[in-house]
């Protein structure tokens, strides 16, 4: 099918997202309609033929703007189901943020796993496939969903811009704990290859228990290096606080901070005010608009991952690789 008959919707807060996206493939983003009744439900339908297309809804499913996770959800999956019963022969959910995602095991006695449970809901409406940006956990991603799956990642565009920013190439990728290493693993391998250096890593010891985070000790070697911390999210910042703060006791010589959802929870603003970061990079998966202090939003750099996904739905469309796309091995 040419992507040109292609139809990309993005429902209310996801509009300037899907219209880059559109952008990048040459077309307009599709017209439809949201209604919000007095009893707090509402509808959503599409505004032009979606029979015999393949359609793609776009939708950040994370908290703000005056809708709730919950809220976003519910109209996510009941726009899909629209376009589904309006003869569409495919429909895909694209979630640049995914909620739910970081619960996705057991962890106490009767706990519930969410991630399936997600998942489940997406199969019922009958969605053909979701697209989505660095989960927590990909294989537990991977095993939640029955329909396909497409894990895009925005490590290559990170690495582009940080070489732009620093002249230095003697760098370290940490990851802020134990359990996130496999991800900086491939950050530092896709880093190596566009510097042309051997880049080193290390990991921070972390300890959380009833909801309180221990553990200061960094496991590698920093000294008189470009520190780069990686991880998939930040939520409040205090564990890329952390690892800043233990990169810089241990002798690196600047701190980048790089997660590609900011959500900025908490006492990120003050967390982030503080002058062991050099830079903090994220991606427009989330909008930083929970960032508000000047000396937080001074370092903040905001990666535009719309034209990506663009991208990954014309080559699903046109046969071509999304493995070339993000430079991952097969």
């Amino acid at each position: 099918m040419p992507v040109e008959d292609v139809r990309i919707f993005g429902l209310s807060g996801s509009e300037p997202f899907a219209d880059a996206m559109a952008a990048h493939l040459g077309i307009e983003r599709a017209a439809h309609e949201e209604r919000d009744f007095e009893d707090g439900e509402h509808k959503a339908r599409p505004l032009v033929s979606v029979r015999g297309r393949q359609v793609y809804v776009v939708h950040a499913l994370y908290g703000g703007d005056g809708y709730s996770v919950n809220d976003k959800l519910a109209r996510l999956l009941f726009f899909c189901g629209a376009c589904r019963d309006a003869g569409a022969v495919s429909v895909t959910a694209v979630c640049p943020y995914l909620c739910y995602a970081r619960k996705d095991r057991k962890t106490k006695a009767r706990d519930p796993v969410t991630t399936r449970y997600v998942a489940q809901l997406f199969e019922a409406l009958g969605i053909d496939r979701v697209m989505t940006l660095e989960i927590h956990n990909l294989v537990a991603f991977q095993n939640a969903f029955r329909c396909p799956s497409e894990h895009l990642d925005c490590h290559r565009l990170f690495v582009e811009r940080l070489l732009e920013l620093t002249a230095e190439r003697t760098f370290v990728v940490i990851s802020p704990d134990a359990g996130g290493t496999k991800r900086a693993a491939g950050f530092r391998r896709i880093l190596a290859s566009a510097c042309g250096n051997n880049v080193d890593s290390a990991f921070v010891e972390k300890y959380r228990s009833r909801g309180e985070v221990t553990g200061e000790k960094l496991v590698g070697d920093v000294t008189d290096k470009t520190a780069i911390i990686v991880d998939d999210l930040i939520a409040s910042g205090g564990t890329m606080l952390r690892a800043a703060r233990a990169a810089r006791d241990n002798g690196a010589m600047a701190v980048y901070a790089v997660a590609t959802h900011g959500l900025f929870a908490g006492e990120a603003n003050s967390v982030f005010s503080d002058p062991v970061f050099e830079r903090v990079l994220i991606s427009n998966s989330v909008p930083a608009f929970r960032l508000t202090a000047p000396a937080a939003t001074g370092r903040l750099e905001v990666i535009d991952v719309a034209p990506l996904f663009g991208e990954a739905v014309g080559r699903i469309e046109t046969g071509g690789s999304l493995v070339e796309l993000l430079g991952t091995e097969t």
